[in-house]
């Protein structure tokens, strides 16, 4: 049998500075099965330009928009170098330098004794005295505070707005073009989501279309991730923001955590920043880089994202083709993971048999696994239970099969809706053959509904050779 390079999925991002036709279709032979579109640095226009050149390659891959969501940044009028011990102010004050910042609420909801972080964590301010238009700091590290810096306060909540206009534009961009997720960026709460999913209404779609990834940056998304897991499609782990807003010792178990969340509820959890950050410059990664990857990949992740790697950097196709390399790598050195019960899925049949199908496959010589699904969700449960076989899932809306493309070891073929199950099995296993994804003498599992055309969830189990499949086929 021809093997897939790995299970796990790949999100590069890309931007319009780097879209031609060649470059999305290397990326995607090399084991790109997502598109990520970071609209902080976007504008409409531009990310059209990159959604159509996608779409010109293939109409297989997802495609990501991530909005930019709740966030203070600086406002300067120009760059302010500062020094240890230096006394600076946050907002209005006529006899020190004074910071402002984007979002006007700021002074009054930082409390003193609060450490802000500013540029990524780059320069800290300690809150010596708070007034009532200003925070009076002390410098905590040298360096240059720039104009639209990002601006963090940990363990504080900010009662920023959970979407900005430009959020809002870019939600009726997704609903026009058809974009498969939404990614939205510092998720804290079930209302943040809720409030994305009216906007998704008011442009005309539906969050049904549409799937929404709750990008956990921050400790409110950390403390709140079980509620929020449940109103959304998944989870990105954000580990830049993360890693700001929470000590960076906290962030393996967190992430971790999120993984093992994701899991439990079947949908998919994204790790995401700087997993191979050396490679914008480098093309080769560093060690610790190869063993943060292979982590991710042990705990259960679905999907790795590249983000300057891809978007800016000197080598994205080598980045691309060396996280699918660690990726194979660690899959199969996992073990057969641990059992574990689906969260929010009512019927018990459609989990039972996914797991036995999962069971199945390690037990058994089983070469792929064929899967029929109208919604995706008897897909997504056994993705969760991280199996090394493949997995074919055959299902009628290429919206679905989109979406499918960020659920682990998944790999979504559109077709027809059969006349019988007969007859879906035997088309499944003949495509099959075709692509010579499988051989005729491989053993192949089966897991499906019956009939085909009025079952809304897989209740059948059948296990044989694609050779039987097809002497019956002409036996009929």
């Amino acid at each position: 049998m021809k093997s897939k390079k790995k299970n796990s999925k790949v999100i590069a991002t890309i931007s319009d500075m780097r879209c031609d036709y060649e470059f999305i279709s290397t990326l995607i032979e090399e084991g790109v099965d997502a598109f990520r579109l970071n609209t902080a640095h976007q504008t409409p226009e531009t990310s059209l330009k990159v959604v159509n050149a996608i779409r010109e390659v293939s109409d297989r891959v997802a495609i990501i928009l991530d909005t930019k969501g709740p966030e203070v940044r600086t406002v300067l009028s120009e760059p302010l170098e500062v020094s240890p011990g230096m006394i600076v102010a946050i907002g209005d004050c006529d006899t020190l330098p004074c910071i402002g910042t984007s979002y006007e609420g700021f002074v009054s909801e930082v409390p003193a004794g609060a450490v802000v972080l500013v540029d990524d964590g780059d320069i800290g301010l300690k809150v010596k005295e708070k007034r009532e238009n200003a925070l009076i700091c002390e410098v905590e590290n040298a360096g240059v505070i720039k104009n639209k810096k990002s601006v963090n306060v940990p363990n504080v909540h900010i009662g920023l707005p959970a979407l900005t206009d430009k959020d809002r534009e870019y939600i009726r961009f997704a609903v026009e073009h058809e974009i498969d997720y939404i990614a939205h960026s510092f998720v804290r709460n079930t209302e943040d989501v809720e409030e994305l999913k009216s906007s998704i209404r008011d442009a005309g779609g539906s969050p049904d279309d549409i799937g929404i990834i709750a990008k956990i940056e921050n400790r409110e998304g950390v403390d709140n991730a079980e509620e929020i897991i449940k109103v959304v499609d998944g989870i990105m782990v954000a580990r830049g923001d993360l890693g700001i807003e929470i000590p960076a010792e906290e962030v393996p178990a967190i992430q971790k955590r999120l993984i093992k969340i994701c899991m439990e509820h079947a949908k998919p959890v994204i790790t995401a920043t700087q997993l191979l950050h050396s490679m914008i410059e480098s093309p080769r990664p560093t060690r610790a880089e190869v063993t943060d990857i292979a982590s991710a990949v042990l705990d259960g992740t679905d999907v790795l994202m590249l983000s300057g790697e891809t978007a800016y950097g000197k080598y994205p196709v080598e980045a691309v083709s060396t996280m699918t390399k660690i990726a194979a790598k660690a899959e199969k050195t996992r073990p057969e993971l641990a059992e574990h019960e689906i969260v929010g899925f009512t019927n018990p049949v459609r989990h039972f048999l996914a797991q036995t199908a999962m069971k199945a496959s390690f037990r058994l010589p089983i070469s792929a696994i064929i899967v029929h699904t109208h919604t995706g969700r008897t897909a997504r449960i056994v993705s969760s239970f991280r199996g090394q076989t493949p997995v074919y899932v055959f299902c009628h809306d290429r919206k679905v099969a989109r979406k499918l493309s960020l659920s682990y070891g998944i790999y979504p073929e559109v077709v027809d809706i059969p006349v019988s199950t007969d007859e879906l099995v035997m088309d499944s296993v003949s495509l099959l053959l075709e692509k010579n994804l499988i051989n005729s003498d491989d053993l192949i599992l089966v897991l499906a509904g019956s009939p085909p055309l009025n079952s809304n969830s897989s209740n059948f189990i059948e296990i044989n050779t694609a050779s039987v499949y097809l002497e019956y086929k002409r036996g009929c």
